[in-house]
Order: structure tokens, then sequence, then C-alpha cells
């Protein structure tokens, strides 16, 4: 059964990889590019840009390579370690993620280099995909990079949602939130996005830098005050967010901003689209198939809690064949131990101990883009037998849980979800099998 919860995992993952998603949305015809819904005459254009940033932005590029060939003028691809590959036209700069480091600086100051050469006869394609917050590097004057480090663990760790990590990312940086396309106008941009984000909202995808910001430097504010990380926040973050609050720093661009108007963004790959081949793949294979919903998110243990009631109220319907529900989106953990893990692997261990005497279930917990946290596995899957292993070899689960410890516990128990990095990054999914 892990074997084959695996395989409508990775059906999903296939349906989002950038080589199927740039070839069904980007077409050259003499001198005809297409894109998207939009059609782009070259002989406009003096030069065409190529910007990508994100875990899937190298293949992206490739991708997009093999489209425009020798018509690229420069570009650059800021990618996470372990995502290059091989480009011909563009340069490319593999860096920290999610705790950004000197080379996500190095390669956002090559990207504004590149910038700085376009005027308004000029067409930019962004390629962008999740981790490009913390790829694309960037801080404020007077503060440094051990502050931005500092800054963004704190993010990750305090149980923010994506939206509130990147509200704070946006308003301590000079290229997110709307602001490269202050820098980029009037040139036109064409953006192609994989989603990582519940809802998909284009502001909050790699925190927006070609979009307007609805948030404010208060909003800012007032989540590090909602997660008490005013004490432990770098002085100089804090000093640069209340300037802002008071008026000393200029506000993001807004909605309604003229600066955007050159500017289209599509969205490409959505976690939504990975669960529908999910669930083709999973009918196919004999299941009562249902995606239960596409926008999981909140504290571990409330997804949890979402997940066990739903199996119990398809149980209680008396199912006459093996069902398989999918659940896509992003739960969050508050990481208050020392242990190694991520969102995925913590959650498949809280809910092994849940399902601990529920037979015939079996759950896959897995991060699209083949990592979880800061290791090589994309997740975990587990079932009823979980718990019976980890007491043959005499583990308690229970202080890998508490401690945060989830990837050491997989490690000693079995159920690690290894997919190696998949190139794509849509979110997390969840395959429950009820046999």
């Amino acid at each position: 059964m892990k074997k084959i919860i695996e395989q409508i995992f990775l059906a999903g993952i296939e349906s989002v990889l950038p080589k199927k998603l740039i070839q069904s949305q980007m077409n050259l015809s003499e001198d005809v590019l297409q894109i998207a819904e939009k059609t782009f005459p070259l002989s406009r254009f003096r030069h065409i840009y190529v910007l990508a940033v994100g875990k899937a932005a190298a293949l992206m590029a490739k991708e997009t390579e093999n489209v425009l060939g020798n018509r690229i003028t420069d570009g650059h691809v800021i990618t996470k370690y372990g995502h290059k590959t091989n480009l011909k036209y563009l340069t490319l700069t593999e860096a920290g993620h999610p705790i950004p480091d000197t080379e996500g600086v190095k390669g956002t100051q090559k990207i504004l280099n590149i910038i700085r050469q376009i005027n308004e006869n000029d067409l930019i394609i962004w390629l962008i995909s999740g981790g490009a917050s913390a790829l694309m590097a960037d801080f404020p004057e007077g503060a440094t990079l051990d502050d931005l480090k500092l800054t963004n663990e704190l993010l990750v760790k305090c149980g923010a949602d994506i939206t509130e990590i990147n509200t704070v990312r946006k308003h301590l940086s000079k290229v997110k939130g709307g602001q490269l396309a202050q820098t980029l106008y009037p040139a036109t941009t064409v953006c192609l996005i994989l989603s990582d984000v519940i809802g998909d909202k284009l502001d909050v995808i790699a925190s927006g830098p070609m979009i307007s910001d609805p948030t404010t430097f208060t909003d800012a504010l007032a989540v590090v005050e909602k997660y008490s990380l005013k004490d432990s926040f770098p002085a100089p973050m804090i000093r640069y967010l209340h300037e802002g609050a008071n008026g000393s720093i200029p506000e993001t661009p807004k909605p309604g901003n003229p600066i955007f108007q050159n500017v289209f963004n599509y969205i490409i790959g959505s976690n939504r689209i990975a669960l529908e081949s999910a669930a083709n793949k999973a009918r196919e294979m004999g299941f009562e198939t249902h995606i239960v919903t596409d926008n999981l998110e909140g504290d571990y243990k409330t997804t949890a809690n979402f997940i066990l009631e739903t199996i119990d109220n398809y149980r209680q319907l008396n199912l006459d064949k093996a069902t398989c529900l999918l659940f896509g989106g992003e739960s969050t953990v508050k990481v208050l131990g020392k242990g190694v893990g991520g969102r995925n692997q913590h959650l498949a261990l809280y809910l092994a101990t849940m399902i601990d005497r529920r037979k015939n279930i079996t759950i896959l917990c897995g991060g699209t883009d083949g990592t979880d946290g800061p290791t090589e596995a994309a997740g975990a899957i587990v079932d009823n037998e979980t718990m019976a292993e980890a007491g043959k070899k005499n583990i308690d689960p229970y202080h890998y849980l508490y401690n945060y410890d989830s990837y050491l516990f997989f490690q000693q128990v079995g159920g690690h979800l290894i997919t190696g990095n998949t190139g794509t990054n849509v979110m997390d999914i969840i395959v429950v099998i009820i046999s």
C-alpha cells in the first residue's frame, strides 16, 4: 500500500513539472511569441531578458531557453542548492533556502544589475516559483546578512503562515512587494508563476515582486507582535519597520498604481492541478477518489484533526471499495524542540500516533518540491503499523514528537518519503488510503 500511495503522490507532481508547464504556455512561431493568453510580436522589442527565482527556476529557465534560444539577450537564475541545471544563455546562482545566505544576496544583485540595463522597448520574462522569497535576498541599509538570517529563522519557526511571513519580508526588502515592477516600469513584463501559496495569492507568492502589495509596515509590525518576536528580532529590522510605519520610508506600491499596467501575471501550476492529476491516477488504480480540499492550512494539530474527522466520515459511509482522499495546502509548525524535521514529517508522526488503533489506513504527507524542512526527505508515509514498529525497536514516538525530531524517528523506524529534487513546488499533498 505504501508503494501505491507513493505512485499517486508522484502522479500529482508529474503534472506540475516545469517542462510540461512551460511547453504548454509558451510558443514561438516565426516572429510571434505566445505566452499564456498574450501574443507578442518580437519586432516590437529591442531585447528579451529572462529572470527566474525559486526552487523550480532552473528547469523553468531551461525550457524557456529551448523556446527562445539565442533571442535571449541576457538573464539570471537564482535557485536552491542542488537544484541547478545546465543553461546556455542564462547565468545561474545557487543560494540558501529557507534561510538566505551570501549567494542569495549576490544573485539578487546580479538580477538588479541586469534590470538597470532594461528600458521601455524591452520584454522581460519572469519565471517565479516557491522559495523565491528566501532566495531573492536583500536587507535594509544598516542591517546585516546575519540580521536577515535570524529574521527568516524566527519567522519560519514561530508558527506564522506564509501570508504573515511574507508581509514582513516585503517590508524589509527593496525588491519584494511590487518594488521590482517599480524598477522595471515601463518595460513589458510577463510573469509565469508556480504557486506555492494557499488560494494562489499573487501578492504572497515569492513575496509578490511584480504585483501590488495590499499590506503595510504596520501590518508587518503586527505579525512581529502577534508571535512575540519583538525581543528576539534584530534591532535594525525592528527599527526599519517602525520607520516605515511612521512614514519615514516609502510604502510598497499599492493597488491602482500605474507601474503595473505593463505587467502580466499568469499562474501556470498550482496545488489544485497536482491534486487533480493525483486523483486521476488513484481512479485508474481502482480507488473511490475524492479531492477534499486544496486549502489545508493552520497548525499541524488542527490539520491532523480535520484529516482524521474526514477519514471517520468516509468510513461511516461503508463504501464498497477502497477509498483515496486527497488534501492539498500547507500546515504550520511552531518549532519548540531542538530536533530535525519538517512540517510533513512532523504531521505524519503526529497522525501515526492518532491512527495507531485504526486499521487499514495509510497516510502520505509530502512536499511537492521533494524536500521537507532542512532534510533530504519529502515527507513520510505512516499506517497503523508505524507505532507497532516503533515499539519493537523500543522507540518512544512522543519523545521525537515533543522534541520536533521527526526526521530521526522515521530514519530509525522507516517510512521516509524520498523523491529527490522534483524540480517543482506547489505546496504539500496529503494522500489517505482507506482499504
